[in-house]
């Protein structure tokens, strides 16, 4: 059974949460190939091609929390049609270049006394302020599973780390609620209790495990 003490603890994480979640996500690149991103993947509708545009739109809002304390709430606003890449561009070495950015800010961010962006302990999303714990908690979540996508898509099984996955579940519940199904998220699935911390998460946020 789940209590709000263990993710509580992983929201005081933070930056480093966030951390090793982007080091997963960009690990699970690497198995990206020209051909594979045509390929279905666990997010209902989306091909490849379609979730790494969604990602980099992701990290961009991550960019922004952190650089002007502020998120817009449009999520392919910056990077135009999600399903065409631009000419010569690699989305992957776009991801990598992007998340590279991001964790420097944030990074500089939490230690930053000075109080611009992320160091004024809040960031605004759509009017309403929201402590960083809360925005880096929630991108840790999105990119430690949607690197787990990226890795299906490509036909590889690639679990999350285990206690990364700890963390992650601990925290879903806070993120992904009732309301949030079947809209945003499919309905859970089952599985055993005594499944792995990654198997767990990934059936929490409705994705099926093979």
């Amino acid at each position: 059974m789940m209590t709000h003490e263990p993710a509580t603890a992983s929201l005081t994480g933070g930056v480093a949460l966030l951390e090793r979640a982007t080091n997963y996500a960009l690990g699970c690149l690497h198995l990206v190939t020209p051909h594979a991103l045509s390929n279905s993947t666990p997010c209902h509708g989306w091909d490849l091609r379609t979730l790494l545009r969604h990602m980099e739109a992701s990290l961009t809002a991550l960019l922004e929390a952190v650089e002007i304390g502020h998120v817009d709430l449009d999520p392919f606003e910056d990077v135009g049609d999600p399903t065409v890449d631009p000419v010569g561009i690699d989305p992957t070495e776009t991801l990598r270049d992007r998340a590279c950015r991001l964790l420097g800010a944030w990074v500089n961010a939490d230690g930053d006394s000075a109080g611009r962006g992320a160091g004024h302990g809040t960031i605004s999303i759509a009017g309403c302020s929201l402590a960083t714990s809360i925005v880096t908690g929630a991108g840790a979540l999105e990119l430690a599973v949607h690197g787990w996508d990226i890795a299906q898509a490509c036909g590889r099984h690639r679990p999350i780390p285990r206690s990364l996955a700890e963390e992650m579940f601990q925290l879903a519940p806070l993120f992904v609620t009732d309301a949030d199904r079947p809209a945003r998220f499919s309905p859970s699935v089952h599985v055993s209790p005594l499944a792995d911390p990654g198997d767990r998460l990934i059936a929490f946020l409705g994705r099926h495990l093979g």
